[in-house]
């Protein structure tokens, strides 16, 4: 009998837009195939959009951090296999755990709610627009406007002094690094928990108007529950929406004929932002899930125990899903992507983050009419060694 060939995770991009080829490749020949994991493990992968939203929404699927095997190396490394989430880390757990600290936190990201927070992110966006115009060109939009935008709003949300924004910022980006050995990223992590731990005492003497004051005096929490929950908000609310605002303007820059529509019609803005999910999808290793009995998925057996990653950038270029999908067009719907996952662990804060980007790409191309690349485009050092794919730098210039 002839041996199954299990193919590694196709990482490796030809373009700075694109996901792997190997995986449009996979998607069209095989949705469902068969993957080797760098700790020995034979589970799958999961090209299609259609399959990868029937894994999300199948409860016969956990997301459990110690079931789960990593697809790629990180430092050169395999990684472990990791111990049960801590208490409120609710992200690497199912229900009815995840239900409910879900609970707790639904009704603080209402659209609703989302929406009054629409005056100050506009005046954080405002003002760090002056800041760039201060600075004069040529000037770096990573370090000075997609960082610090959404940094300043999730830190203001949870309660976290921005002034202490060194503590932890250097620390969540090091935890999303794939070239740092793996005990270096555990170190990060552990301080960043710390920071929150002690953020989190400081709210039971002294409560505030913000999340986590909210959550440590609801009475339903340990403060190890509050600290927890409060890592994986501020380390969310901060390292995706700033990196597709980041990636998202180079996007935008490199079609002229796309950005010129939106200029031109700002009230397109939504669409584009739904567009840029969908064309440049930051989760670029995809999300995985284990199975916790035998199931059936596209005529394929994933036996329990497997671990299934499921390719959120290649769902998203689905061509049965989206017309022309390796086409960015900001006038095409693109609800239904991925972007923010799909099932019981959709993304939490994802209407923030379509806020936050709204305000900032039209102010951001209002306020700088001629903006424009200051380098070339291959010199752009794109996050190709981190989990969650974006620019490294940005330099811009405008008159």
């Amino acid at each position: 009998m002839t041996e199954t060939l299990h193919p590694v995770l196709p990482t490796t991009r030809s373009t700075p837009f694109d996901p792997p080829p190997e995986l449009g490749a996979l998607r069209a020949e095989k949705p469902i195939s068969e993957l080797r994991f760098p700790d020995g493990h034979h589970g799958w992968l999961v090209t299609s959009y259609d399959l990868v939203r029937e894994v999300l929404a199948d409860r016969r699927f956990s997301n459990r951090a110690e079931l789960q095997h990593a697809p790629i190396t990180v430092g050169g490394q395999v990684v472990p296999t990791q111990p049960p989430a801590k208490p409120g880390m609710f992200i690497n757990m199912d229900a009815p755990d995840h239900t409910r600290y879900r609970k707790l936190l639904t009704g603080q990201f209402t659209v609703r709610r989302m929406n009054q927070l629409l005056p100050r992110v506009e005046q954080i966006v405002a003002e760090h627009l002056a800041g760039m115009r201060a600075l004069g060109s040529p000037v770096d939009l990573v370090p000075n406007f997609a960082l610090p935008v959404p940094s300043l709003v999730i830190c203001e949300l949870l309660g976290v002094p921005y002034e202490e924004r060194e503590r932890f910022q250097r620390d969540t980006g090091k935890m999303l690094s794939l070239d740092v050995p793996f005990d270096e990223i555990m170190g990060a992590l552990e301080r960043v928990e710390r920071f929150v731990a002690d953020l989190a005492r400081r709210k039971r003497d002294q409560p505030g108007d913000d999340m986590l004051s909210g959550l440590v005096h609801s009475g339903e929490l340990t403060d190890e529950e509050v600290a927890n929950m409060g890592l994986l908000l501020l380390v969310a609310g901060h390292e995706t929406t700033a990196n597709m605002l980041g990636l998202g303007t180079l996007v935008l820059l490199r079609h002229p004929e796309q950005l010129a529509a939106l200029r031109a019609d700002p009230s397109l803005v939504d669409n584009t932002v739904e567009e840029l999910l969908r064309y440049a999808s930051i989760i670029q290793f995809g999300t995985g899930r284990v199975a916790l009995e035998d199931v059936e998925v596209g005529g394929k057996l994933v036996e329990a125990g497997s671990t299934v990653i499921l390719s959120i950038p290649a769902a998203n270029r689905d061509p049965d899903r989206f017309e022309r999908p390796d086409e960015f067009d900001i006038h095409r719907s693109a609800s239904g992507h991925l972007g923010f996952g799909h099932g019981v662990h959709q993304c939490l804060g994802q209407q923030l983050a379509r806020i936050e980007m709204r305000v900032g790409f039209n102010a951001l191309f209002r306020e700088f009419p001629d903006l424009r690349l200051a380098v070339p485009v291959e010199e752009i050092p794109m996050r190709t060694d981190m989990g969650i794919y974006g620019v490294h730098s940005l330099p811009v210039a405008f008159s």
